[in-house]
């Protein structure tokens, strides 16, 4: 099991609407909006690199007002 934080942009006036809509989404395990350069920190979990990838791509940065992602993946040492 894949876990990352997922750093969001969105446009001005969204981050509480995209933050609940992103907690939401399925192996989201938390959204919470923030201040600074993102506007929302997402943890999401996926089976492998590759599903996170189309959970990010596909569902998180398809919600109407995000404008950028970083994903950040958790190392386990």
């Amino acid at each position: 099991m894949i876990n990352a934080y997922v750093f969001v942009q969105v446009r001005v006036g969204r981050s509480a609407e995209v933050a609940s809509e992103i907690a939401r989404i399925e192996s989201v395990i938390s959204s919470e909006v923030v201040t600074g350069p993102y506007d929302v920190i997402a943890r999401a979990e996926a089976a492998d690199m590759d599903d996170l990838g189309k959970l990010v791509v596909a569902r998180i940065q398809a919600v109407d007002g995000v404008t950028r992602t970083l994903t950040c993946p958790v190392m386990k040492l």
